[in-house]
């Protein structure tokens, strides 16, 4: 049994307790970790605090950048065993999980290298006044990280928290919590003192439930469903807490009749089906121009029902989804499209050889798409296309406006004049023209509108998220 990391000890649960660690891949047992609650919660936000008036809190920014330099590379250094926990844990192909780490490493390279220059402000005021703007840590911070992508949503996470001079505790999902853990060991090794990462591993609704509600926190990261978002958010409302909150997405590719299909095609179909399709940021409705709409879906169909699934050591196009119930929703979502008689496009294939035990799902494109159907306008979390057309430009902007969620975009013309005006008018924290996705993206700016949430993370912005400003006024004659 896998135990957890509080105050740079290895804790089982006071009760003893522990939760199986399955593999999407077969829907066998290999593992357990320790089952943490409010006990565990509150041992790690002492010793986190502990940390902040210790050594950690002492520490310089250009200290701390050292740390958080020499810890991506020990993720460098352990690569491919990292990579090979996140596949086992996550189901998701080696190649895709090795591009995690990667990527893991890369934030911790960019925060700390970032560590020492986020700079304070003199403002300008009354004669016989200095005035100064400087930033300061938090405190305490809490990330609550999903089981998607779980190496990559810890660094995004915890690597500007700690850049600043936060110490944390991390609640990984309790599906995927194995790398997370193997990372404590490295972050140790590179020197990152105690108490400065915690890790407690259990249920979000008992540790993950204890961590948002507890009165030592100074600021929550959550990425996850909007149901539990909403409850996080009501959490650190009751404490004067602030938060940054990921929730998802039902993001649009606008394609218009003048797009470079040759490059488009592939991208828009990766967009959908990389880690099978459970990404908020996967590309689940193709918005396509009515006037070339057969011709360009069928191309998008063809390379569509080349897709394979299987396990991550066939290292095809996508895995398993992560669990039984996330398999239940998927198949709800595409049984309930076929129920409504909406014609099915393009199916992949699960690979021959994938044990039957596991959680595949047969990748489906479905078009045209009724604007008020499920598949329309909620998240499904799966490899499932929805192709809806639209007229003009102005449609285009109504149609990819036209859900609760606003995450990512994409728009695909060659016109520069209407890449722009539809870039501007779609509702999304991120818009990508003629491309779509940032292949990790550590330096740019990434969050939410409306239900896809508020904050934002990667890129600087993140380490003011997990700051805040004190104005110094001096009097001096």
């Amino acid at each position: 049994m896998k135990p957890m990391f509080i105050g740079g000890r290895w804790l089982a649960a006071r009760d003893g307790r522990s939760l199986p660690v399955v593999s999407p891949a077969d829907g066998l047992t290999f593992d357990h970790i320790a089952r943490g609650g409010a006990h565990e919660v509150d041992l790690a936000v002492a010793a986190a605090r502990a940390a902040l008036d210790g050594p950690w809190g002492r520490m310089t920014a250009t200290e701390r950048g050292r740390i958080l330099m020499k810890i991506g590379q020990q993720v460098l250094d352990h690569h491919e065993e990292l990579a090979q926990i996140e596949a086992r844990d996550t189901g998701k192909p080696l190649t895709t999980a090795r591009n995690d780490i990667t990527v893991m490493a890369r934030y911790f390279e960019f925060y700390g290298s970032a560590a020492d220059k986020l700079h304070g402000q003199t403002i300008p005021f009354v004669a016989g006044h200095q005035v100064s703007l400087v930033r300061e840590p938090l405190g305490v911070t809490a990330h609550i990280v999903p089981w998607n992508y779980p190496a990559q949503t810890l660094s995004r996470s915890v690597a500007p928290a700690l850049a600043m001079g936060n110490a944390t505790v991390l609640k990984p999902a309790e599906d995927t919590s194995l790398s997370a853990l193997r990372f404590a060991e490295l972050a140790t090794a590179a020197g990152l003192p105690e108490g400065a990462l915690n890790i407690v591993t259990g249920l979000g609704e008992e540790a993950g439930a204890a961590l948002a509600a507890h009165p030592g926190i100074d600021f929550i990261s959550f990425t996850g469903s909007n149901e539990v978002g909403a409850l996080v958010q009501q959490a650190a409302a009751r404490h004067a807490v602030k938060c940054t909150l990921e929730l998802g997405g039902k993001s649009p590719q606008i394609v218009f009749d003048d797009v470079d299909a040759a490059r488009a095609v592939p991208i828009i179909v990766r967009a959908i089906i990389q880690n099978a399709g459970q990404t908020c940021t996967a590309g689940s409705r193709l918005l396509v121009q009515r006037s070339f709409q057969h011709e360009f879906v069928a191309r998008v169909a063809e390379a569509f029902s080349k897709v394979r699934a299987g396990t991550p050591e066939m290292d095809l196009d996508c895995g398993p989804v992560m669990n039984p119930a996330q398999l239940q929703r998927v198949q709800r979502y595409v049984q309930g499209a076929r129920e409504a008689g909406i014609p099915v496009l393009a199916e992949g294939r699960i690979a021959e050889g994938a044990p039957a035990g596991g959680y595949y799902v047969q990748p489906v494109m479905f078009g045209p798409v009724p604007r008020d159907a499920a598949l329309a306008r909620e998240e499904v979390f799966g490899p499932v296309l929805a192709v809806l057309p639209f007229d003009d430009e102005a449609d285009a902007i109504t149609l990819a406006n036209g859900t609760d969620y606003g995450l990512l975009a994409a728009v695909w013309t060659e016109n520069s004049g209407r890449l722009h005006r539809v870039a501007k008018a779609v509702k999304a924290g991120q818009v990508f023209m003629n491309c779509y996705g940032a292949g990790g993206g550590v330096e740019l700016p990434f969050g939410g509108t409306r239900r896809s949430g508020h904050g934002r993370e990667k890129g600087l912005l993140a380490m003011e998220e997990m700051s805040s400003t004190k104005t110094l006024v001096h009097y001096h004659g």
